[in-house]
């Protein structure tokens, strides 16, 4: 299966016809019959794009596309018997991305939903790429370089932002060893004069990441040379 498409729509003949189309072109489909139940279905799937009728009962497509704004960002097509440019404007400005007229051909449709998903599947794998980009994991550590998190387990760890510094260095370059003239240096950015400051920070770090800290898992020395984050 492709994308999964969620059909919000009361006519239920208009919605069995959408549904051919999406999946004769390998979509995955969900449906439901108003914007009230189209919530419950966007709460409890990874939805990636929406086909939502503007009039339906219980609650209706613009309030739905409100609701559902608050928290994801996938493209929504709106379906309406309305033609005015009125209608189409508010529609927009309500968070929706298109706005396609009753009645519609299943080629006009389809071209339209292929649109929206290839833009939206370019953003989602651009906001990939960045994360796993900032985001340095080795085992059950990880280290994100954008939101300066640490964490172990899944739970985080308060660092120092020296620490997080270091820590930083060691993982981005797992299995690599470094010095500690080299770790003060390229943290500091200066000739290094103090390295026992970072055997301390080292010795910070460690009883923080590790559940046996004379046991490392992580953090480990190379005697004679320096530190490094095992690569696991």
């Amino acid at each position: 299966m492709g994308d999964r498409i969620l059909v919000v729509e009361d006519d239920i003949e208009i919605g069995n016809a959408i549904e051919i189309y999406l999946k004769n072109q390998n979509y995955e489909v969900l449906r439901a019959y108003n914007g009230k139940e189209g919530l419950e279905v966007i709460s409890n799937n990874e939805i990636h794009l929406a086909i939502v009728d503007m009039m339906m009962p219980e609650m209706d497509g613009l309030t739905m596309i409100m609701k559902l704004r608050e928290e994801h960002d996938f493209p929504v097509l709106i379906l309406s018997a309305k033609s005015e440019e009125l209608d189409k404007i508010t529609g927009l400005n309500m968070g929706a991305d298109d706005y396609v007229t009753k009645p519609f051909t299943p080629m006009e449709l389809l071209a339209r939903v292929n649109s929206q998903l290839r833009r939206y599947n370019r953003f989602r794998n651009k906001v990939i790429e960045q994360e796993s980009a900032c985001n340095h994991v080795v085992g059950g550590l990880e280290v994100n370089e954008d939101t300066k998190d640490v964490k172990v387990d899944g739970e985080l760890v308060k660092c120092t932002p020296i620490e997080f510094k270091i820590l930083l260095l060691l993982i981005k370059n797992p299995g690599r060893v470094y010095s500690l003239e080299s770790i003060y240096e390229q943290v500091w950015n200066e000739d290094a004069i103090a390295t026992d400051t970072v055997m301390v920070h080292i010795r910070n770090i460690r009883e923080k990441i590790e559940i046996d800290p004379r046991n490392p898992r992580y953090l480990k020395v190379v005697w004679g040379v320096g530190y490094k984050i095992d690569k696991g």
